[in-house]
């Protein structure tokens, strides 16, 4: 039959892999850079979106508001000392 393989037992080697089954460099690197790229562009894509501004909004301001406070508290300090 011509659709069968000549040797039915062995499967083509997976070229990211090497005669023992460890994973080579170049495809560990190729699935880090694929999920690093993933990462970014989740991260890219919820900035974006209403819940992510409204997110990036809440620290902003709460970052100011600790500023605020140390400001306040160094102040307070300073009189204290003088």
């Amino acid at each position: 039959m011509p659709d069968e393989p000549a040797n039915p037992g062995t499967a083509p080697p997976d070229p990211g892999y090497d005669s023992a089954g460890v994973p080579t460099f170049e495809s560990v690197r190729e699935k880090i850079e694929g999920r690093y790229a993933t990462s970014l562009g989740d991260a890219e894509l919820d900035a974006e979106s209403p819940e992510g501004r409204s997110v990036a909004e809440q620290y902003d301001e709460r970052q100011r508001a600790a500023a605020e406070r140390l400001a306040q508290i160094r102040e307070s300090m300073r009189t204290d000392e003088g």
